[in-house]
């Protein structure tokens, strides 16, 4: 099946997902994970204003990628933290994107508006390319707009060796991710860090409506027999595939297209 650009999708949302729902299944490839680490004060507005009139302006009228979620933290080694995610069907679409960003006179105007004056606009940032797991869903089902924004869970799982690795996406594309389902649990990311921290890893993302539904999915998850049965007979084929674990929470920007 010949992949599709995510420009429509980003069209789509930005234009208010009116017709997101109509648009073609798209599955992406890989996506930028951008991490803006700020302290209390100007910066998380500052950053907020330079989102809306940078990135998310820029793609709804080049039509091009475009941030799909913008994250603000609630649970995060460090806050205050805005995250935002793209999605991109090739290294190529990532690259003309960045070309044609930095060639726009209303883009770079807002990135000199975000960085003017005295304050650096955040304390630090990170940006990390992930690669899209082989079992990754096509976005565009889970791409609708909602009045309450929803609480996102991002997760990091380090694995030991690559070996490892291997085995934990297995483990995923075979019964974990049934399991996850039927617990409530339906990550819209999965991915590897192709170029960035804490390689190597698996990092997906999952939206839930609200903390207590979060709650709720994973207790049901813990005491699910047959996700005990799978956890144990992972342990004894590869060991602790997953040795450590990072986890944040978020909530959807009022702004975010995903919500």
């Amino acid at each position: 099946m010949q992949r599709r650009s995510f420009l429509e999708i980003t069209g789509a949302l930005s234009a208010g997902l009116g017709n997101a729902q109509a648009a073609p299944t798209a599955v992406p490839r890989y996506f930028v994970l951008e991490q803006y680490f700020l302290k209390n004060g100007t910066q998380g507005a500052r950053l907020a204003a330079y989102l809306q009139a940078g990135p998310l302006e820029t793609a709804h009228r080049l039509r091009i990628p475009g941030p799909l979620a913008v994250l603000e933290a609630l649970v995060a080694p460090h806050m205050p933290q805005i995250a935002c995610v793209t999605a991109f069907a090739s290294l190529d679409e990532m690259m003309e994107t960045r070309k044609k960003r930095s060639e726009d006179d209303k883009f770079r105007a807002a990135l000199a508006e975000w960085e003017k004056g005295d304050e650096a606009p955040y304390e630090h940032f990170s940006e990390s390319l992930l690669e899209a797991a082989p079992y990754q869903p096509p976005l565009i089902q889970n791409l609708m707009y909602r009045e309450q924004p929803r609480v996102f869970e991002l997760r990091v799982y380090h694995s030991p060796t690559e070996r490892q690795l291997k085995l934990l996406h297995e483990r995923f594309a075979g019964p974990e991710i049934q399991i996850f389902h039927r617990c409530g649990i339906r990550p819209v990311l999965y991915s590897s860090t192709l170029i960035g921290p804490q390689k190597p890893n698996l990092v997906y993302l999952t939206p839930f409506d609200n903390l207590a539904a979060r709650e709720k999915a994973w207790a049901a998850f813990g005491a699910d027999p047959e996700w005990v049965k799978v956890r144990a007979e992972s342990i004894a084929k590869g060991g602790q595939i997953s040795s450590v674990s990072q986890i944040s929470l978020f909530k959807a920007a009022a702004y975010s297209p995903m919500r």
